[in-house]
């Protein structure tokens, strides 16, 4: 078993907590790590695992899960945990997995789900949705498709999403979260194989040459897996293509690293903004 054997690794360092009396990490912690992977590996497939099972009909249930030692974690090792699907049967699933210390193996492990009900814990065949995103996934294809348009087609998808992020979760008044900008932008909505709306914003055009980005949203389960890159980079692209010479952008402070990943740069003081940090930041594109 190999790094390269998995298209999916989950990074994770190795606490404190974690370490037994023999300083090295206990035995049952790697079932733990391999959970975590798991859970991430889900939000790969950019499904939020609580409503994408929910359309699903479905739960998963771990029939056996088996570990395999070869070497031994440490406190403050970098880890990567390799997951990967490498079997479906009728209700069935098996996930391979592998914890490396850079190149080396420390342990490999298997995991058998069962597909089933959650009311009464009995199997049920995969939804072949689910199957589908498993293996096209393990394929190397894209789980998401991006799309554009005006407020006018775009609402019903983005609008709940906006609303799950900035007025549930980050308590935006609703009132300010729906403007009159929204009838002149270019939407931008992130969806799922199963038709969620995962990732979503909006493009303005503010002044001659110049375009802003604004509403961006993730889904809270998902985020760190790249959707909010896929947005910008579409609105990125669509500035260029009508002539823009600079991207603007209110960014939340908590998101100026990512941003500043994409390229944009800050500017000025950090202003406030319907209760939150902001700081202006831009990108040029001539």
């Amino acid at each position: 078993m190999k790094r390269s054997d998995f298209r999916f690794l989950h990074r994770l360092r190795v606490r404190w907590a974690e370490i037994d009396m023999q300083k090295i990490v206990f035995n049952g912690h790697y079932l733990t790590y391999i959970d975590t992977a798991v859970t991430a590996y889900w939000g790969r497939l950019a499904l939020p695992y609580e409503t994408a099972f929910h359309i699903l009909g479905g739960e998963l249930y771990v029939k056996k899960a088996t570990l395999e030692y070869h070497a031994s974690a440490r406190m403050d090792d970098d880890l990567s945990v390799g997951m990967k699907c490498s079997r479906l049967g009728k209700s069935s699933m098996v996930f391979e997995a592998g914890i490396f210390r850079g190149d080396k193996l420390l342990i490999s492990g298997e995991l058998i789900y069962v597909f089933a009900d959650p009311q009464t814990q009995t199997s049920k065949p995969i939804p072949e949705a689910l199957r589908h995103i498993l293996l096209i996934y393990e394929a190397g294809e894209s789980v998401v498709d991006l799309k554009t348009g005006p407020w006018s087609e775009m609402k019903s998808l983005a609008a709940p999403l906006r609303s799950e992020v900035f007025v549930d979760e980050q308590e935006v008044p609703a009132e300010l979260e729906v403007d009159e900008l929204d009838a002149t932008a270019l939407h931008a909505v992130v969806l799922n194989k199963l038709g969620q709306a995962v990732a979503t914003g909006r493009l303005l055009q503010p002044q001659a040459h110049v375009a802003q980005i604004g509403r961006m949203a993730v889904s809270k389960p998902l985020r760190g897996g790249h959707l909010g890159q896929m947005v910008v980079e579409s609105f990125i692209e669509a500035a260029r293509k009508r002539g823009d010479r600079e991207v603007l952008l209110h960014a939340q402070c908590s998101a100026e690293g990512f941003y500043r990943r994409l390229g944009f740069k800050s500017h000025g003081d950090i202003f406030d903004d319907a209760g939150i940090d902001h700081i202006e930041m831009t990108l040029q594109l001539a």
